[in-house]
């Protein structure tokens, strides 16, 4: 690999089921292979990773999900992270995810139901928490629903809003936070389906609209996003898989299906969702006003259980991080139709999620 071809991926993994930690490979952006440069295991299952954004020093951040959780920046400069700064407490359990923000590290905490703001400092390395918002609630599923269970969160693509997704309570959550003191600020709330679930979001590339996809129940939640107002509002539901294989329990049934992860092309014509128990990658094509997701296709993942799916900024490669069978698999995607074809696999034990610069 050599000249524009060359990139980096950085892959996490879960430590406590045999992971290596942090893996960082090369990336032939002609081809979509990944070849293994090295890893480290500084953080206890780093599941999930975020990349510093363009005019930052290059770092690379990870959550701990282990309890208590932690969080922790690591310098990409050579072929292997290295740890840069502190390793941080979040106060709170089994972080799940993170995203970065008005100069702040946000993390949503599965375990204590709670959304943690850490400041990063200009060298890139991260402060000790300026603040922690808890969620209250619970959904009617009593075995995943019985408190608030925050699983994603993200800034909005006007900079304005951190937007947190909670499994527990069946809902979305829009904050302010305040760049100065890291402080975090309950503003909207938005219910969806009771039971649905809701696990990741991901917004349309105009920016106006968002898609929540759900883990209890294989729907995807269409909604319209004001930035202006910081309101989500909820415009209908699709389903991601075929109504016969919906992943409802039923009797016969040996897998039930729990959808982890939703990604939308840069140019706003589809939308991939990752299936586990399924083990498939759905493809849902979007009309011209993105308001309305059709189902087109299931395809294999390339293994089992794929917690996360990731596209390439030129949106001609899919990388799927499959748990389970211990790989992390990539597709090139039809530009014509959005169906990912299976082009390669490399072996990555526990993969749970990529990153790719």
């Amino acid at each position: 690999m050599s000249g524009n071809s060359a990139g980096r991926a950085f892959i996490g993994s879960f430590t406590s089921a045999g992971g290596r930690g942090i893996t960082a490979a090369a990336v032939d952006r002609d081809t979509g292979a990944l070849t293994v440069l090295g890893s480290t295991d500084a953080v206890p299952d780093p599941s999930f990773l975020a990349l510093a954004p363009a005019g930052a020093p290059a770092a690379l951040y990870a959550v701990g999900e282990s309890t208590p959780g932690v969080a922790a920046a690591f310098d990409v400069s050579g072929d292997v992270p290295a740890l840069l700064g502190p390793v941080r407490p979040v106060e709170a359990e089994a972080p799940t995810h993170l995203a970065l923000a008005s100069g702040h590290l946000i993390t949503a905490n599965y375990g204590s139901g709670s959304v943690t703001a850490l400041p990063v400092r200009a060298d890139g390395t991260l402060g000790a928490v300026s603040s922690v918002l808890r969620h209250e609630g619970s959904g009617p599923d009593t075995a995943r629903q019985e408190a608030p269970h925050a699983h994603q969160v993200l800034a909005d693509p006007s900079g304005r809003w951190v937007v947190g997704v909670d499994l527990g309570t069946d809902s979305v959550r829009v904050c302010a936070l305040d760049p100065a003191t890291g402080a975090l600020r309950p503003h909207t709330e938005t219910a969806l389906r009771p039971g649905t679930g809701p696990r990741h979001l991901a917004f349309h590339p105009s920016g106006r609209l968002a898609y929540v996809l759900g883990e209890l129940e294989a729907t995807l939640t269409v909604c319209r996003w004001d930035a202006a107002r910081g309101r989500l509002d909820v415009l209908g539901e699709t389903p991601v898989l075929p109504e016969h294989e919906d992943g409802h329990e039923r009797a016969g049934d040996a897998v039930r299906t729990y959808p982890s992860e939703v990604v939308v092309a840069p140019d706003g014509r589809f939308l991939w969702t990752a299936n586990r128990g399924h083990d498939s990658i759905s493809v849902l094509t979007l009309d011209e006003t993105g308001e309305k997701a059709s189902l087109v296709a299931t395809v294999g993942c390339g293994g089992r259980w794929p917690r996360d799916l990731t596209l390439d900024p030129r949106g001609q490669w899919l990388y799927a991080a499959n748990e389970h069978s211990g790989n992390v698999s990539w597709f090139a995607v039809d530009a014509e139709t959005g169906v990912p074809q299976h082009a390669g696999s490399v072996e990555i034990p526990a993969a749970s999620c990529v990153v790719l610069t």
